[in-house]
């Protein structure tokens, strides 16, 4: 089975749908690999080193969408949809809302085809996960442009002719390109504020050193599989008293907010611009699904009252080489996903690829029913214990109290009886021996199991000072102590070799090859 790479046609995108990289891995795969020559220029990725990967190298156009399998970055063109065999199977980004009519020419032409923006974020089709390895990238892109339009420093700066304090970020959606961007604002040594409508992004963000904004109004924002969800206008009406106040103190903006199938929520209306001082910077995100501010717009930089409003779209194309080699590889691994190059198989009751089917084998799929979470397995808690007062700990020691009062009690007879009748320097060395075993087993038992391996080092050290005495003791003359000595420094051998090889082992269980 062969797949074909067409390049990309749409303005500005200068990805490719696969690069040398992934390719390799798809001819190791079983798979063979045809690209429409120029495929990854734009990217930083010439013709030749395709051939020297293994795939073949055309300047045929309809040869390559003739695949049974064609990969792409942007929507298919009709004339690219015309060209691809019934049967096929087609793998893109094809936001289908923003053109309809692509369905019925998919469902004309007999075409199976996969969104890869439709892939649902669960922990399964993380590695397949176009959307969010994109997003990381839009995200640090947004503030590399913010802070090469922005008329100043990010991170504060002291010289002899006077300081800058730091600029002040914030970052409105706390998703993969929020997150992104709050950790390359982070990085510039920006001062970052962040908000989000769901309560659990709220740990991620402080995570990564800002802080997170929240309103009066409690609503949770979670719409499911990682998204956002349309707030209620009571929500939205606090929403935007927290922007306005924070735009009379902030020097950048950047809008992140996407709810999926639908235009992006306004976030930043005129008055909100209007309260951020001049010279500020907005970067929105989401300028190609109609923009989070009101006077975004695509592919321009805007500016009112002297602010900027950045509407970029192809902030992941400014990247391409490495959004490229991303690309490339989430899509090895969604056709690992579809049994690769072995027998392709289009798996319909799958929780990551049926969600990203809009047609199979001429038919338009609905939407499948939304899985709810099975809820979460009761627990039986354990009986609180019985509270005791000190009085009845005194009174009424447990079992194990016990029997160490009477272990004592009977060491100390044995001891008191031989030394009514052995010798005293038998006697000395015998309470040096109980009084050590004693401290021995309480130092060991009172130590917590997860010091066990520093722990093991001590009793290193203690074993090298017995294997000391014991060679001190053995002599010439073969008696008792001699014997004893020996015996110890076989043991205590033992105990040193062991010891060293049991660390040696567990410092093995956290050690990373390097690669």
């Amino acid at each position: 089975m062969w797949i074909g790479v067409p390049r990309e046609t749409a303005p500005l995108e200068r990805r490719a749908a696969v690069t040398p990289e992934s390719v390799q891995k798809l001819i190791a795969s079983g798979f063979e690999v045809v690209v429409e020559a120029g495929l990854g220029l734009a990217a930083g990725y010439a013709d030749e080193a395709y051939q020297a990967a293994g795939a073949q190298v055309t300047p045929d156009t309809a040869r390559v969408l003739s695949a049974p399998i064609v990969l792409k970055v942007r929507p298919p063109t009709s004339e690219e949809v015309g060209a691809l065999q019934p049967d096929a199977l087609l793998i893109a980004l094809l936001q289908p809302e923003r053109r309809p009519e692509l369905l019925e020419e998919l469902r004309t032409r007999g075409v199976t085809a996969l969104a890869l923006e439709r892939i649902p974020r669960v922990t399964r089709a993380q590695k397949m996960d176009v959307l969010s390895s994109m997003a990381n990238l839009a995200g640090y892109r947004a503030v590399l442009e913010a802070a090469a339009q922005f008329q100043g420093c990010f991170g504060p700066q002291i010289t002899a002719a006077g300081s800058s304090p730091p600029a002040k970020v914030l970052v409105i959606g706390a998703g993969v390109a929020g997150l992104a961007a709050i950790s390359a604002a982070r990085a510039l040594g920006a001062e970052v504020r962040a908000f989000d409508t769901r309560a659990a992004a709220r740990e991620q963000v402080e995570s990564l050193g800002a802080k997170f904004l929240e309103v009066a109004l409690e609503e949770s924002g979670d719409g499911g599989g990682g998204y956002a969800k349309l707030m209620s206008p009571e929500f939205i009406a606090a929403e935007m008293a927290l922007f306005r106040q924070q735009a009379r103190e902030v020097d950048v903006i950047i809008t992140t907010a996407l709810v999926p199938g639908a235009k992006a929520p306004l976030l930043v209306p005129v008055d909100v611009v209007e309260c951020l001082a001049p010279g500020s910077i907005i970067v929105d995100l989401a300028a190609e699904q109609g923009g989070n501010c009101a006077l975004t717009v695509a592919d321009a930089v805007v500016t009112h009252g002297g602010v900027k409003i950045l509407g970029f779209t192809d902030l992941v194309s400014r990247m391409a080489a490495v959004a490229s080699r991303l690309f490339g590889n989430n899509l090895v691994h969604l056709l690992a996903e579809l049994h690769g190059a072995a027998g392709l198989v289009i798996d319909l009751e799958s929780e990551v690829i049926r969600p990203a089917l809009l047609t199979h084998r001429g038919e338009v799929l609905p939407p499948p029913p939304r899985r709810e979470p099975s809820p979460p397995s009761k627990r039986v808690a354990p009986p609180p214990p019985t509270a005791r007062s000190p009085q009845q700990e005194i009174t009424s020691p447990t079992r194990r109290a016990w029997g160490t009062t009477l272990g004592g009690m009977l060491v100390l007879a044995i001891i008191f009886f031989l030394g009514r009748f052995a010798p005293q320097e038998l006697l000395q060395h015998l309470t040096v021996f109980v009084l050590a075993c004693f401290v021995g087993w309480q130092v060991i038992w009172s130590v917590s199991p997860s010091l066990h391996t520093p722990l093991m080092s001590v009793t290193n050290a203690i074993s090298g000072i017995i294997v000391v005495g014991g060679i001190l003791q053995v002599g010439p003359e073969l008696d008792l102590a001699g014997v004893l000595g020996a015996v110890a420094v076989l043991i205590a051998t033992i105990n040193v070799a062991g010891g060293f090889l049991v660390t040696q082992r567990m410092l093995k269980m956290f050690h990373r090859e390097a690669k």
